[in-house]
């Protein structure tokens, strides 16, 4: 019943009026979900002037450090092709995997499915001069200098400060970047949670916690609504989420907390979830730097409203793959 699920509507009006040579369309994999894909795949033909596909894809699988599912509509007009490209990748997200280990400590640690192909794609996962798939300490390893409560959002410092990089990924993102590095302030953080991440391993997440570390308050400071229970209420899939160093990252949603460090117990900066989103660090993220409630802006402030903006972006790595399958078409 949202009314945003009738958008891509628009889109189909924008294409049925342009009639443009192909088209591309993403969405989150609960749109099939609904039960509406064949519908949306209907409406997309524009009453059968293209040919049109949806294929569910992980941009990890196209260098991407973070898994993201999404699906993918391609569109071609019949008169420019009978057929429709195929987008695949490398299918490491199929091959490897993290597995909970260990009983009296919990760690995680990577699995290959067993198989050749398996094996081949941990090792491309391991290789940091391999760009085809990327892992979380690849992708902003560089960048481990960043401290909680170092600035606001739009933070600035020396290119120069930063560690060598490491690998293929990191050298790519930091070409024609200049000589100031933006977005790297990092949120402050509360006792509690610093104790909490503590607790859990890097992979791991609020389901790693051990029964003293679920009391609402366990440092004597008093932090947010008090739920009653003085239990921890934020017990959801994403809470306390803790990256691993060998393997991608978990999907970022707009939230600066929608991951953790692995290393330090803190959050991310913008420019580390720009990274993770594979955005060159070239990109400034900004927003009206007044504070308060503005015309169009949403609670949380200019800070929040760059994590939104990064969060909500398609990968351009994951862009520049779907363009690559079209543009020998369109040529």
């Amino acid at each position: 019943n949202d009314p945003r699920n009738s958008l891509y509507r628009e889109f189909v009006t924008v294409v049925t009026e342009i009639g443009p040579r192909a088209f591309v369309m993403e969405n989150v994999p609960g749109l099939a979900q609904l039960g509406v894909l064949d519908q949306v795949l209907h409406d997309l033909s524009c009453g059968g002037a293209y040919h049109v596909t949806a294929t569910l894809v992980d941009a990890a699988d196209f260098g991407v450090p973070q898994s993201r599912q999404r699906i993918v509509f391609l569109g071609v007009r019949r008169d420019v092709s009978d057929t429709v490209p195929s987008l695949s990748g490398s299918g490491v997200t199929n091959a490897v995997s993290l597995e909970r280990a260990g009983k009296t400590r919990v760690r995680y640690r990577i699995c290959s499915h067993p198989s050749e192909i398996g094996s081949e794609l941990t090792d491309r996962l391991r290789d940091p001069l391999d760009a085809s798939a990327v892992s979380v300490s690849q992708a902003i390893g560089d960048l481990t200098r960043l401290r909680p409560g170092s600035g606001p959002h739009n933070r600035t410092m020396p290119s120069a400060d930063l560690a060598e990089p490491n690998s293929a990924f990191q050298k790519s993102m930091r070409d024609h970047n200049g000589e100031t590095l933006t977005n790297v302030g990092v949120p402050r953080i509360n006792d509690d949670t610093v104790t909490r991440l503590r607790g859990i391993p890097p992979g791991g997440n609020h389901l790693d916690l051990s029964d003293d570390l679920l009391d609402r308050y366990i440092c004597g400071q008093r932090w947010g609504p008090d739920n009653g229970s003085q239990r921890l209420s934020r017990r959801h899939y994403y809470a306390y989420r803790r990256l691993h160093p060998e393997i991608w990252s978990w999907t970022l949603n707009t939230k600066a907390d929608s991951v953790y460090h692995w290393k330090f117990p803190r959050a991310l900066s913008v420019r580390e979830f720009a990274r993770l989103q594979s955005f060159p660090d070239r990109f400034v993220f900004t927003t009206d730097p007044r504070r308060g409630p503005l015309p169009g802006r949403i609670e949380g402030g200019p800070g929040h409203s760059c994590y939104r903006q990064v969060g909500n972006a398609v990968p351009p790595l994951f862009g520049q793959a779907i363009a690559s399958v079209l543009a020998p078409l369109l040529r």
